[in-house]
Order: C-alpha cells, then structure tokens, then sequence
C-alpha cells in the first residue's frame, strides 16, 4: 500500500507529465475539424481549458514537492515549449495559456520525508477529478475515431493517432485509479508494460512524422522509417520479455539507446519547426509534445535499469 508521501508524490508527478499531454491531445483535436463539426470544436476547446485549470491546480501543489527528477526530466516542459505554445497559438488563433508554461519553468522538486494530511487531501480530490475528466475525453476520442472510420466525420488527424491519444489517455486513466487505490507498483511487471507500451508509441511517432511532412523532405523520410521499423521490432522484443522468452534488461538497455537517439531526432525537428526550416504540415507544438513523451520514456528505462 502506498504511504501518504508516496501517494502524493507518484500523483502529482504523474499530473504533471501527463495533464499536459492532455490538453494537448484536446488542442490537436480542435483544430483538426472541420467547420461542420463546429460542435467537436467547441467540446474540445472545453476539454483543453478544463485541462488548463486542473493543471493551474497541479503545479501550485507540486512547487517544492515532486521529485526534483521528473522536473528536470524535459517531460514536464522543455526549452522550447513556450515558443512552440506561441507559435501554435498564432497559427491557430487558440489561445493557449503561456503562463502555466511560465510556471512550470519555474518549479522545483523537493526530498521531502513527509507530507501533511491537508495535502494529501487535497491529492485525492485532484486524482478524482482527472479521473472524471480523463474519462470524459476517452469517450469523445471514441466518438471522433468512430465517426471517422464510419466515413461521418473529415479530421486532418490520422484515424491511427486519434486511436493513439486515446490509448495514452487509457493509461494515465488506470493510473490515476491505482493510486487512488493506494496500489504499490510492481516495478519489474511495470517495466515490462511501460516499454511494450512506449515503444510502440515510439514507433508511432515516426510514422506520423513520416506522414505529415512535405514530400519533399526525402532525408527526414528515411530518418522516421527507421526510428518507425527499430521500434517496432523494440515493441516486439518487449512483448517476448512478458512471455519471458527474452530478458527484459536486454530489452531496456537496447530501448532506451534507441529513445535517447529519437529524443535527439524529435530535438532537431522541434527546432526545425520553430526555425521554419522544415515543409511539412506538423504544427510546432506537436514537435515539442513528441519530444516530451521521449524524455518521459527515457526517465522510466533509466529508472528501470536500477533494478
């Protein structure tokens, strides 16, 4: 069971990566409809904002408390999320809310070694409320994915990463509910679901970059068809760890390799974007959301390895 300043720490980290994918995935969304479907718009952009407050929420809790690691991972926020966020926003006219990014730039982890009853209160009223609204966007992503593959519904995103997002929403989902269960984690039983589940993430990454850039862009081509093939094989390898058939410390060593050569590629692309050195149709933000998933995935392997 987890204790008091496990439960507080595991949750608020965790909301700190997480919500703000969240509201990502709600801004991706909005502005991948079309005028007829004003009405996904609208409950999109309700979703984002009612993201933006939970997080407003999350980082007054976090300052001085999460682990100085996770805030110095690159997966709460990196040095480009801001102007990516300002970027996105002009191209778009959505307004994003900068001064949480702000924020963010400005937290602190903290070592403590005990956390008071209040706090974790007010933790537990945070997680249920993600909770509700992290199912509630599970259901709209289902709506939109099967309006698209019943040819009712034109999106500029790929049925593939609508199925995408809602996956990652799935999986913060079932966390937020364990922690709210006071569930200790199986460290080696979690390593190997977060690398089958990361690396095929990985993967997909690739091939919506692939897909989204210019046809022009043959080297930048070749690049994400080989980061798409290498997880792939990756996910394969960590699903043979879960039938045992292959040692998971082989597994991770060779993921977090191939995620610390993809970070370096979502970087350069991020940069690419932001710099207008790169045709395609990725709007910025989505370079930097990719590249805080990486490091996300790289802090777990290096956590794995310890064990």
């Amino acid at each position: 069971m987890l204790s008091d300043l496990q439960f507080v720490k595991q949750s608020l980290g965790t909301h700190l990566f997480f919500i703000r994918i969240m509201k990502e995935h709600s801004f991706f969304l909005e502005v991948g409809f079309t005028p007829r479907d004003y009405s996904f718009t609208t409950r999109a952009d309700q979703f984002r904002l009612e993201f933006d407050r939970l997080l407003a929420d999350v980082i007054y809790l976090s300052n001085g408390v999460v682990s100085p690691t996770i805030i110095q991972s690159g997966e709460v926020v990196t040095p480009y999320t801001l102007n990516a966020e300002i970027a996105s926003s002009d191209l778009t006219a959505v307004q994003i809310q900068t001064n949480l990014t702000r924020a963010e730039y400005n937290l602190v982890g903290g070592d403590l070694t005990s956390v008071n009853p209040a706090l974790v209160q007010r933790t537990h009223m945070i997680n249920e409320r993600a909770i509700r609204l992290v199912s509630s966007l599970i259901q709209f992503k289902s709506i939109v994915l099967s309006s698209v593959l019943s040819c009712n519904m034109f999106t500029v995103n790929y049925p593939l990463l609508i199925d995408h997002i809602r996956r990652e929403a799935r999986l913060y989902l079932s966390m937020i509910q364990r922690f709210q269960r006071r569930e200790q984690v199986d460290i080696e039983k979690q390593a190997y679901e977060q690398e089958a589940f990361w690396n095929r993430i990985m993967a997909e990454h690739s091939k919506f970059i692939r897909g989204l850039l210019d046809p022009t862009e043959e080297a930048l081509f070749e690049i994400a068809d080989d980061f798409g093939d290498e997880f792939d094989q990756l996910t394969e390898e960590a699903k043979q760890a879960m039938d045992q058939t292959l040692p998971i410390s082989e597994v991770t060593d060779k993921s977090l390799e191939s995620t610390l050569r993809i970070r370096d590629f979502n970087t350069q692309a991020t940069e690419g974007l932001l710099g207008c050195n790169i045709r395609s149709i990725i709007i910025p933000l989505l370079g930097d959301h990719v590249l805080r998933e990486s490091n996300h995935f790289i802090r777990l392997l290096k956590e794995f390895e310890r064990y």
